[in-house]
């Protein structure tokens, strides 16, 4: 029996065991195969080990989508993403450039287009900001777990954000968000105790701070002077 023969159903369970390439080339054979391919209810799960990997044509968005995952373990995340802006080189932000928007441009299509979404995981995007967290939350009504780790520009506003719009929400994660602080922790708990909570080192990490935020030296001593 040829592949074609099979009705769609049994197409779809074998496309099901596929990885994303492998579908996606066996989706050029025919146009039987590739109407299976770009048939929402296949793609009901995807997990990206790359920001770059949402360049390819390998994966289809649709209402099904449930479980989404966009890891980067690269050394470049640790030397060069997660470095404060105001203290990369010229060098290191031009590297960032070519990819700092990637993340945040696909999590828009996924807010248009997958509002079943239950569960998100981000790891190592340095470049998604509270906004993304705050219009995912809004779209993705359904969403039950959202994890967050070593995404350095994340602050408490996301987590004002999980307070008032995750009615669904039963985990959150923000391990290693350095710019999260204990309020923030405190006031999203106290509203949503029924959230399964954690910050692993978030709380407790240095934050951001821009030299222009710090307060001079003079100052300081004056106030310390003047006090003592």
């Amino acid at each position: 029996m040829r592949l074609t023969q099979l009705n769609r159903e049994c197409l779809l369970h074998l496309f099901s065991f596929l990885d994303k390439d492998s579908r996606r080339n066996l989706s050029l054979a025919c146009r039987q195969l590739r109407e299976v391919y770009l048939d929402p209810c296949l793609w009901n799960l995807l997990h990206f080990s790359s920001p770059c990997q949402l360049r390819w044509d390998n994966y289809v968005l649709g209402p099904s989508l449930r479980y989404l995952t966009i890891c980067w373990y690269s050394s470049r995340v640790q030397l060069v993403c997660n470095i404060e802006d105001w203290l990369k080189t010229s060098f290191q932000k031009d590297i960032c450039s070519k990819h700092e928007s990637l993340v945040s441009t696909f999590l828009a299509h996924v807010c248009h287009m997958c509002p079943n979404l239950l569960t998100l995981t981000l790891s190592g995007c340095a470049h998604i900001t509270d906004q993304e967290v705050v219009s995912v939350l809004q779209c993705c009504k359904k969403l039950r777990s959202l994890r967050l780790e070593n995404c350095v520009r994340i602050t408490d506003r996301s987590l004002q954000a999980i307070a008032e719009h995750g009615d669904n929400l039963e985990e959150v994660r923000v391990d290693f968000c350095r710019n999260i602080t204990q309020t923030g922790l405190q006031s999203c708990k106290e509203m949503r105790p029924i959230i399964q909570l954690s910050a692993e080192r978030s709380a407790d990490m240095i934050p951001d701070i821009k030299p222009e935020e710090k307060e001079p030296l003079g100052k300081a001593l004056q106030k310390f002077l003047q006090y003592s």
